[in-house]
């Protein structure tokens, strides 16, 4: 097997992760950074979780081209690989809180990680949660996690166990560090499709607060400017005190100075053009205020067609920005009055990953024929065009595994596991679990869904494989083990640096 070693991120790493293995054929391991940062976690997780979750369900599956799905015939390698003893570390428990379907207890550990491509496109794959020190490990396929090669992670990783319907029950994980063994993209070696992500403290959002205009404009999460409706004592004290605020009436009312005894000011929304050709000070038709930025969804940002600029901040978050100009106006008895009421999201710090919904075990030089049961949330169409899953619950398979492995030279694999499973595209990364116990609802990681393949040539997918876990996985997991990460909200939901 070829393997390129990937340039290593040591910040927030322990030193005993950083020792490079004396022996030049010690098994080689790699990490790239994905948000390592609390703040970059903290904007990941707001990315996907704003507007309710829009994002989340803007994603579609990870998109597997027809003519990768092909037959894969038996390795000529040894039936079993040689690399070394059996191991395994046992899984975490937790509560079970799962739905019952046909009999088998849907783990906590499995859901959805999401990402944005190199297009901008939203997806997913399906992963898991493993048993870590940090209680902080999400197990996957590798091309779930690295794009184009050594450089190129994909943007905006994070991790939603119990994913359904863009919802987060037990929160979102920010991607902090990504381990694999191989360079993906460069040499298609797909015998190395793992990645172990270390991953942030689970995030939600807790409701919201106001807060003056200097918090607004700092806070960098969720949060958004609302007309607030006040009495007429408050809009002659704002007015003298310079805030923003205004009147509006339910008719028309004649123009007057801004000197006209009880004259009142409305705000009119213009160009930006008009704004910046203003003047500043009190005058009819003079600036009013500071521009007003909304933070908006990305379909309100695509169909908004007012007077408005749109645009993107490096988060990635859609805004529009609001120009006013002022209006003088005779007082009447059917006015109302109104200010900016500036309003920011709360974050509410879920706690470790491990500690929300436990993490399956891993177990690696395991003999090949025995039974797993497989998760994972397909929703891509097969060769022929049928589309027999939605992507939006998870399904599973369960059998034994073959016992020998395969082979697909397209993508260099050469020892590559299989299951007789139907599951399609968005399946990628699930986790396929020996000994799943279905009371406990957990067992021991031995692959991860990795390609999908036709055996019988009619153009639908009957055979799944994955990456045989074998000693160079378990040493890229040991390292994994020592990626520490941290909360991304404080107790007070603040965001933390």
């Amino acid at each position: 097997m070829k393997r390129l070693l990937i340039p290593l991120t040591a910040t927030a790493l322990s030193a005993a992760a950083l020792t490079v293995p004396a022996s030049a054929t010690a098994p080689a391991w790699a990490s790239d950074p994905l948000a390592a940062s609390p703040a970059d976690g903290y904007s990941n997780a707001y990315f996907w979780l704003s507007a309710n979750g829009a994002a989340l369900r803007k994603a579609t599956q990870y998109h597997w081209d027809s003519k990768a799905v092909q037959k894969v015939k038996i390795a000529k390698a040894s039936d079993q690989p040689d690399d070394g003893k059996p191991g395994s570390t046992a899984p975490a428990t937790k509560a079970p809180a799962g739905t019952k379907v046909k009999n088998v207890n849907l783990p906590r550990t499995i859901g959805k990680v999401f990402f944005v491509d190199n297009k901008g496109e939203h997806h997913w794959c399906s992963a898991t949660s493993i048993q870590s020190r940090h209680r902080n490990l999400v197990a996957t396929a590798g091309h779930c996690v690295f794009e184009n090669g050594k450089d190129d992670v994909y943007e905006k990783w994070v991790f939603v166990p119990g994913y359904y319907q863009g919802k987060a029950p037990w929160g979102i994980y920010a991607g902090a560090y990504a381990f694999t063994a191989y360079d993906l993209d460069t040499y298609d070696d797909y015998d190395g499709d793992f990645a172990f992500v270390a991953v942030h403290n689970g995030f939600q959002f807790a409701g919201s607060k106001e807060v003056s205009k200097a918090d607004y404009d700092k806070w960098t999460g969720d949060k958004w400017v609302k007309p607030r409706e006040i009495t007429r004592e408050e809009f002659v004290k704002c007015r003298l005190n310079l805030g923003t605020c205004w009147s509006q009436g339910k008719t028309d009312s004649e123009l007057v100075g801004p000197d006209f005894p009880g004259a009142v000011v409305e705000r009119v929304e213009v160009k930006d053009t008009a704004y910046k050709a203003a003047k500043v000070g009190k005058g009819q038709g003079y600036k009013f205020g500071e521009p007003t930025v909304e933070h908006v969804t990305w379909s309100q940002w695509n169909a908004y067609k007012g007077l408005g600029t749109k645009s993107k901040d490096k988060a990635g978050n859609y805004l529009i920005t609001h120009y006013y100009t002022q209006k003088w106006v005779k007082p009447g008895t059917d006015r109302k009055y109104f200010t900016d009421a500036y309003t920011i999201g709360i974050g509410k710090d879920m706690g470790p990953l491990g500690e929300a919904v436990g993490g399956q075990g891993i177990a690696w030089n395991q003999p090949l024929g025995q039974k797993v049961t497989v998760f994972g949330y397909p929703g891509e169409p097969h060769p022929d065009g049928h589309k027999a899953f939605t992507g939006v619950t998870p399904k599973w398979c369960y059998g034994k595994t073959g016992t020998k492995t395969y082979q697909a030279n397209t993508f260099r694999v050469e020892t590559h596991q299989v299951l007789k499973c139907s599951m399609t595209g968005g399946a990628d990364g699930g986790p396929w679990l020996l000994r799943y116990s279905n009371g406990k609802r957990t067992g021991y990681l031995n692959g991860v869904t990795s390609m999908f393949h036709d055996q019988d040539g009619n153009d639908r997918v009957d055979l799944i494989s994955s990456p045989y876990f074998d000693g160079e996985v378990a040493d890229v997991y040991n390292k994994a083990n020592y990626a520490e990460t941290k909360p991304v909200v404080g107790p007070n939901g603040e965001l933390l640096k």
